[in-house]
């Protein structure tokens, strides 16, 4: 079990690793001369007057720090928002840290920044811009008549009602003047050429980060569908719920569509995706002796519930050899969510392995770990937690009721006690969770 461990973790760190923003920036970016080639197509740098590099996300330093390798002295000025302990001493750009994932005032101030750059861009000026997952947060421009503090609220209010992230966007979108396109609408009539790291199931671009330079295909009678369903548009804000129903009345102008002008100059380049640090992950599976078996990369719906599904495939795998025979890695991305209940301390992923823990009680061929490849779990200092079919036992004998934790939404605290979080520190990077399950030890005589 103490291998299987092990093993778990360097799976773990293995797709990490796959998903690192800097070199993600330049598989696709890369300068030949004067031309830089992104992908199959070229910008030759001498047809600009000025380079500016901004953007926002948990992993936009050192995509930054790429971007300066690169274009070096070419880059007249820069502005970047991260989330508080993510930056990095940069030479060219601007570093703003803020607060994540409920916006503060120092988001605001680094996107003023930001938005002063992308308004002052002409038309032979080109635009880099980062983005990265959570930049929803840390790219903060409430729009007329919304103040931070409603935006704090609202946003408060969409993490507890178990909203995805999807839902939350549509949101955004609508509150900001920055999302949803908004930010190529300001940089206009500049080149604008957007980077952007994936942390969104399906990796829809006008999802990450709120697609600020991306067409954006919902609309203000969208965001009130999204507060209504789950039942908060009553307890929003009230300039939240005027400014939703002006917008629905024409009273404010909707975020920018696909026919929009200001996206004749933009291009998009997706550098970064789960899937790709599943690959990796499944790879290193592969030689430490374990058959990978990639089940999918965009889980969605309540951590304790998708726990449940994943926990039986394993025990299915265990008992039957079905879908595949041990030694077997089960590997799964994307982004559950929790509705909350209680008043403890968690995360999504935290969450997860401790609904795992009692579906896996007793099976103790099955280790599993949950964690968030930014290495931020909710509002807790784990990236999320490991288990396998001795935790419940073990937390017995220390006076802990898993069940009881898991009503009270206080996963952190009863992982914290075993000594079973995940804790990484700031990854840098940010494509959504890597749910990791290992079935039964692998046999080094017979590797799979």
């Amino acid at each position: 079990m103490r291998e299987m461990r092990e093993h778990i973790f360097d799976i773990f760190r293995a797709g990490l690793a796959a998903v690192a923003p800097d070199q993600a920036i330049l598989r696709h970016l890369k300068r030949c001369g004067s031309d830089l080639l992104i992908d199959a197509s070229s910008l030759c740098l001498d047809d600009f007057e000025r380079i500016i590099v901004i953007g926002a996300g948990k992993a936009t330093a050192p995509m930054a720090a790429a971007v300066e390798t690169l274009l070096g002295d070419r880059i007249t000025s820069g502005a970047i928002v991260v989330k508080e302990g993510h930056g990095l001493d940069l030479s060219r750009i601007e570093v703003f840290e803020a607060g994540h994932p409920v916006p503060d005032q120092r988001g605001v101030e680094g996107t003023r920044r930001l938005l002063k750059l992308a308004g002052n861009a002409g038309a032979r000026d080109l635009v880099v811009c980062l983005i990265s997952g959570g930049g929803s947060a840390l790219m903060i421009a409430p729009a007329e008549g919304i103040g931070l503090d409603d935006k704090q609220d609202t946003t408060r209010q969409l993490l507890a009602c178990g909203a995805d992230i999807h839902e939350m966007n549509t949101v955004r979108k609508h509150l900001s003047a920055v999302k949803g396109g908004r930010l190529a609408a300001r940089a206009m009539p500049a080149t604008v050429v957007s980077l952007i790291l994936s942390d969104v199931v399906g990796d829809d671009l006008d999802v990450i980060a709120s697609g600020p330079t991306v067409p954006d295909p919902t609309t203000y009678r969208d965001a009130r569908r999204v507060l209504e369903s789950h039942a908060i548009f009553d307890t929003v804000p009230h300039p939240v719920r005027q400014h939703i129903l002006a917008g629905i009345e024409g009273r404010h102008e909707e975020t920018p569509k696909a026919d929009h002008a200001c996206f004749r100059n933009c291009r998009s380049v997706l550098v970064g995706t789960n899937f790709q640090a599943l690959k990796a992950a499944a790879e290193h599976a592969r030689q430490l002796g374990y058959r990978p078996l990639i089940l999918t990369a965009r889980l969605e719906g309540e951590a304790r519930e998708v726990a449940k599904v994943l926990c039986a495939v394993a025990v299915e795998a265990l008992e039957s050899g079905h879908p595949a025979a041990p030694p077997l890695c089960l590997l799964c991305g994307g982004e559950p969510t929790v509705t909350l209940t209680g008043n403890g301390l968690g995360g999504r992923n935290q969450e997860m392995a401790l609904a795992a823990t009692l579906a896996l009680d007793g099976h103790e061929g099955i280790v599993m770990m949950s964690g968030g490849t930014d290495g931020t779990d909710g509002p807790t200092d784990a990236a999320g937690a490991i288990a396998d079919g001795t935790t419940v036992r073990r937390a017995k004998q220390i006076g802990l009721d898993a069940r009881d934790f898991l009503r009270r939404n206080d996963s952190y605290h009863f992982f914290k006690a075993l000594d079973d979080l995940v804790i990484t520190g700031p990854t840098r990077t940010n494509v959504m969770d890597t749910i990791i399950f290992l079935v039964a030890p692998p046999n080094p005589e017979n590797p799979k």
